[in-house]
């Protein structure tokens, strides 16, 4: 193993380099990867030469003997580090969606270095002395309104990372980054490892109630696992198992929430000492910064601008979810003693009660919903169609293009004139070696400077079905296409100049914005015609059906948004603690956090606990799990204008289009939306499409 590590960061020769399918853009359309040519070993020699490259580039500008200038300086940041963005992008999406061991010893091995390298540059004086000229002189440069944008934003970004500090705060600042970097990349290791040892192995007769398709992909799991077992049941990042609204047996219900809500608790792959160092990290960085904690610090420049603001949005909220979520329990215990259980309703008893009772109240089950999902109508004839219906473009499969695993598809995008205008994977099913949960990503962003058309990938993680079966989606599994589908349309439709600003670099609170927003089309009525069909006959689904799901949107939605707001309150509690904090208990401070914010209802446990909270410790949304909810504010707001304003039209989707989905981060979010709607949002719409006021007879969004 040793060996291996040390041909692993040996310096490559120049014409291994040359050779290296990340040296130059790829030459595939639109410079989509050359994933046929890239082999694990090509990552880490690109990724060190992408840095030498990059730093070369940027002394080249700090150390420019012409006075600094937008041109030379800003611009110029703008078109260096192009090999090493090539790598990155492509990397980064390979150990959250295919990864092995190589590619995790690489990560583990240049997420460090990375982190260096990013501190040499923000924290260079002489290249910050370039853009504080620059920035000093704006009002003068005649800058257009995308340039200035940029320019405010290299600006807050050197001093966010650090370029007004003392140089022993700089190298204070260098180490802690350092260690966040290795302790983010162990975390994830250590969340995918405990998931897939989460597993578990059950027989055939445990199964009872579990849908026929999810039994033959469980025993499939097993086969893939290669473990002497013929059904396994894996797990999804969530506290909740899809399979407990199925499975008839209590213990393994049991069995199956504690595999779930203890991962990383104990063992090999605890993350509580981890997670409690980030939070840490986090707040001795926020205080170098001049910040009393990291959520101050990190929502400066967002929508919400003080933790206090996103807080109150959902402390706010949290009377009318508890309420609701309290009176569902109450008709799951009615209906638990009714059947004589003899027992108190539990976390594990709550998706499979649930579902009794909407079978009662709504007359509907979800497997008598799950066959007119077949995945690949849904894509085409729902989610394709609603974006052809909105914005005139249209898609045509690609099997030329490389991929990365047989599973993944991908589709050219052709804009309303038939130009070609993108590329988009789709990579839908469930495997060992994927991050669990769903996200979008782009292998090449779009810029005008740069020439560059977007290259997005949607990432999901759908049960795979067995050989020869049809891939059959819930309704939340048809709502979480939409939603990333949103995300790739917000890069996809990206105009602008700069890479920085582009497609989807925008306050985090605001970036689910598009997504959420593209979730409402899953239930306008000509969409869902046109995709619920049932996958054997093709017939559309009974009205009596749909009508049935209409009046259940907003059922359990107690539950939903409680499970939400413990997770997103959580995050708060963590991100809110200061530099002198002594280290936590995680289990502790997660119980006396829930409590705090009366969310510690212990038949709704968060959506995530901490141990196994991926979206704060290793995806990016430390003191921004709001952003959901803030971001629901909009993307509600936003539907009732349309439904307000002729609904699902050509002109309202062009509208949308050109003034939030094509402008990147080119406009600060609050005016970007206030232009769109009139007025700043109310928050209104989203009670009505939550069903927490008394006019909840509306369909609500789903995540």
């Amino acid at each position: 193993m040793k060996r291996f590590s040390l041909l692993l960061i040996a310096f490559p020769l120049a014409a291994q380099i040359e050779s290296n399918p990340f040296a130059s853009p790829s030459a595939l359309q639109f410079q989509a990867p050359a994933f046929d040519k890239i082999s694990d070993a090509d990552y880490q020699p690109a990724i060190e030469e992408g840095m030498k490259r990059e730093l070369a580039e940027i002394e080249a500008i700090a150390n420019s003997a012409d006075a600094p200038s937008f041109a030379n300086t800003i611009e110029a940041m703008e078109r260096s580090g192009s090999m090493l963005r090539r790598v990155q992008r492509v990397f980064g999406a390979m150990t959250q969606s295919n990864t092995n061991l190589t590619l995790q010893t690489i990560q583990a091995a240049e997420a460090p270095r990375l982190s260096a390298h990013r501190d040499a540059i923000f924290l260079n004086p002489k290249l910050f002395a370039r853009v504080k000229a620059i920035y000093d002189q704006r009002a003068s440069l005649d800058l257009d309104p995308e340039s200035r944008q940029l320019l405010e934003r290299y600006r807050r970004d050197f001093v966010r990372a650090g370029a007004l500090l003392s140089d022993k705060d700089k190298a204070t600042m260098t180490a802690l980054n350092t260690e966040q970097s290795k302790l983010t990349t162990e975390f994830r290791k250590r969340v995918l490892a405990a998931t897939n040892l989460s597993s578990i192995d059950v027989d055939k007769d445990d199964l009872a109630g579990l849908p026929d398709s999810d039994v033959a992909a469980a025993a499939e799991a097993a086969k893939r696992s290669k473990l002497p077992v013929k059904y396994l049941l894996t797990l999804q990042n969530t506290t909740q198992q899809p399979a407990q609204t199925y499975l008839k047996n209590r213990a393994l219900r049991e069995r199956l929430f504690k595999a779930s809500s203890l991962r990383c608790n104990g063992g090999s792959n605890n993350t509580r000492a981890i997670v409690a160092r980030l939070a840490q990290i986090r707040a001795q960085r926020a205080r170098l910064l001049g910040f009393p904690n990291f959520a101050a610090f990190n929502l400066d420049d967002q929508m919400a601008k003080t933790p206090d603001n996103a807080i109150k949005l959902m402390t706010d909220m949290v009377p009318a979810a508890t309420a609701k979520a309290r009176g569902e329990a109450a008709k799951m215990q009615q209906l638990i003693d009714k059947e004589g259980g003899g027992f108190k309703l539990q976390p594990w008893d709550w998706q499979y009660y649930a579902e009794q009772v909407r079978k009662a109240e709504y007359d509907i089950d979800e497997s008598q919903v799950r066959p007119y999902f077949e995945l690949d109508r849904v894509l085409h004839d729902g989610v394709f169609f609603a974006a052809s219906k909105l914005y005139g473009i249209t898609f045509k499969e690609r099997k030329d293009i490389p991929v990365y695993q047989p599973d993944v598809r991908v589709f050219e995008v052709f804009d309303t004139d038939g130009k070609s205008m993108a590329l988009f994977y789709a990579d839908f099913f469930m495997r060992d070696n994927k991050s669990g949960g769903a996200w979008t990503g782009a292998f090449v962003g779009q810029s005008n400077l740069m020439a560059t058309r977007p290259v997005v990938y949607n990432v999901e993680n759908f049960t795979k079905p067995a050989p020869g079966q049809p891939a059959l989606l819930s309704f939340s599994d048809v709502t979480t296409m939409f939603h990333e589908f949103g995300h790739a349309l917000h890069s996809m439709f990206s105009n602008v100049k700069y890479p920085l600003l582009g497609g989807a670099q925008v306050p985090r609170d605001f970036v689910e914005f598009p997504s959420q927003f593209n979730e409402h089309w899953a239930l306008e009525p000509s969409v869902f015609a046109n995709y619920a069909k049932h996958y054997q006959s093709g017939q559309p689904m009974p009205s009596a059906l749909v009508e049935k799901i209409r009046r259940s949107r907003t059922f359990n939605q107690g539950f939903a948004t409680t499970e939400y707001l413990a997770a997103a309150l959580l995050d708060m509690a963590w991100h809110t603690l200061s530099a002198n904090a002594p280290p936590k208990d995680t289990n502790a401070f997660e119980s006396e956090a829930l409590k705090q914010y009366q969310v510690d209802m212990p038949e709704v446990p968060p959506r995530y606990r901490t141990t196994y909270f991926s979206h704060i410790w290793g995806g990016g949304y430390a003191a921004g799990y709001y952003a959901y909810l803030w971001s629901e504010v909009l993307d509600d707001d936003a539907f009732y204008w349309f439904r307000d304003n002729g609904g699902m039209t050509r002109e309202n989707g062009q509208r949308f289009r050109e003034m939030i989905l094509s402008r990147g981060g080119t406009q600060d979010p609050a005016a970007m939306y206030r232009a769109f709607r009139g007025r700043d949002p109310v928050v209104q719409p989203l009670l009505e499409q939550r069903g927490l006021t008394a006019d909840s007879a509306k369909p609500q969004s789903d995540r």
